[in-house]
């Protein structure tokens, strides 16, 4: 049973990076465009442009969150969001209490521990960085020019 999880193991990261990023970008766009119901607390408002840190969390979740769905810059996209969400959590939220249950940080907590995750797995199957990297093992390097010593009269 081992073997036959091992090889899903590939897929399963595919779809679980593809789940996180599509969930993550959606909270960007929301916040950025209101989309989706919009921002927090602005009733299907939006982030007026430029507010720290709310805006420019917005920006990093719609970009991040679409790098990471996409599977191209998994693990640099990866590690800014989980950076965010680590902020979020610590600068935002445990202000109002300890636990992220009283204090409304589950979410930033979960897409904190979920692109870390991702940062150490990569991208998994279906990911963009997979072809990027296999199109570079197929083209080989250009050879450099070959030089020949001009005879130096003496």
């Amino acid at each position: 049973m081992t073997g036959r999880l091992n090889s899903a193991q590939p897929y399963v990261v595919g779809l679980f990076r593809i789940v996180v990023g599509l969930l993550f970008a959606c909270h960007g766009a929301a916040s950025l465009f209101g989309v989706l119901g919009g921002a927090v607390g602005t009733h299907g408002g939006t982030l007026d442009a430029g507010t720290w840190p709310g805006w420019y969390a917005a920006l990093i979740q719609l970009v991040c969150g679409s790098l990471v769905l996409l599977g191209l810059g998994t693990r640099p996209a990866a590690l800014l969001a989980s950076g965010s969400m680590a902020y979020a959590y610590f600068d935002v939220h445990q202000r109002g209490a300890l636990w992220p249950i009283e204090n409304g940080g589950e979410p930033s907590a979960m897409f904190c521990w979920a692109f870390l995750l991702l940062v150490f797995t990569g991208s998994g199957a279906f990911g963009l960085d997979r072809l990027v990297a296999r199109r570079a093992v197929r083209e080989p390097a250009p050879a450099a020019p070959e030089t020949t010593e001009a005879a130096v009269p003496a």
